[in-house]
This record gives C-alpha cells, sequence and structure tokens, in this order.
C-alpha cells in the first residue's frame, strides 16, 4: 500500500475505530448534568466539546475536503448549555463521522495535495487531515478526563494480559 493510502486508511481508523469508541464508553453513565458541567465560566462540557467535534470534523472534511456547503455556527457549539441528551450527541457524532468516513473512502492518494480554504486557512487536503485527527485527538481526551473527573471511575480502555495490552471496546 502506497503511504498516502496508508495515511488516508489510519485517518479513518483513528477516527471511526479509536476516538469514536473511547467517547461512547467515557460518556457511559454521565448524567445530563454531567454532560453539560462546566469546571469554570471559561472551559467546556462534554456536551460543548461533542458539538465541536461535530462542527469541526463536518466543516474540514465534509465540507472543506468533501465540497459539501459550510453550515457551521461554530459559536453556538460552545455558547450551548444544555438540550441535548447522551444519545443525541452520540447520534450527531456518529452521523457526522459516518458522513465524514464516506468523504474519505473516497479520497484518492493523488489529491492529498490539493489546496482548499478552510476556516479562512490555506490548507492542502493533507494538512485538513492531519488537523482533524490531531484536533479530535486532543478533545477525545478532554472528553474522557471530565468523564473521569465526574463519574470518579477508570473507564476501562486497556487491559493487560502477559505483558500484553488488549484494547477493551
Amino acid at each position: 500500500m502506497h503511504t498516502s493510502q496508508a495515511f488516508i486508511g489510519e485517518s479513518r481508523r483513528y477516527l471511526r475505530d479509536e476516538y469514536l469508541p473511547k467517547i461512547r464508553r467515557a460518556l457511559e453513565g454521565l448524567t445530563v448534568d454531567d454532560l453539560w458541567w462546566r469546571p469554570n465560566k471559561e472551559s467546556n462540557s462534554v456536551g460543548n466539546l461533542i458539538l465541536h467535534l461535530a462542527g469541526n470534523v463536518r466543516q474540514w472534511v465534509v465540507g472543506g475536503i468533501g465540497g459539501a456547503p459550510d453550515v457551521r455556527r461554530r459559536q453556538e457549539e460552545f455558547d450551548r448549555e444544555g438540550g441535548m441528551t447522551r444519545p443525541e450527541l452520540m447520534e450527531l457524532l456518529e452521523a457526522t463521522l459516518a458522513e465524514v468516513d464516506d468523504v474519505l473512502a473516497d479520497l484518492s492518494a493523488d489529491r492529498l495535495g490539493e489546496e482548499r480554504v478552510i476556516q479562512g486557512l490555506n490548507v492542502t487536503v493533507l494538512q485538513a487531515l492531519y488537523h482533524v485527527v490531531e484536533h479530535f485527538s486532543m478533545h477525545t481526551g478532554q472528553i474522557i478526563y471530565l468523564a473521569k473527573l465526574r463519574s470518579g471511575r477508570d473507564l476501562g480502555f486497556y487491559r493487560v494480559r502477559d505483558g500484553h495490552v488488549e484494547t477493551m471496546w
């Protein structure tokens, strides 16, 4: 497999098979109050972060790479203080990532060098995809931290057996 195709494939895998299941597991057992709790007014809740991830990844991949209209209202992702349940938030994120995966499944390696303007930034398709994966990773970590902070439980992502790490999702 060519390195460029491997990059696209790994990007899809991280978004779909690493980050999404971790977010899903982190949200298990959280109440609606937990989902929308903010440590302070300058921080985001789990709900805000999920809205932000859905908005960002849709803007950058579905719109920026795939060519769909940009319908994002970024500030609303951070201003929201409730009104969505855990299933509704997960449905939004899962549906958005399904759209993203469809775009990436059709992305050919020779398009990685194409230029785009996303959020007013001049980027290549490769840069856009790299940004999305690292951005999603960062906020997944924040969601995990907030979930642990609110629940006080180990999320059980991994188990070590005979010196080997097993993923548990």
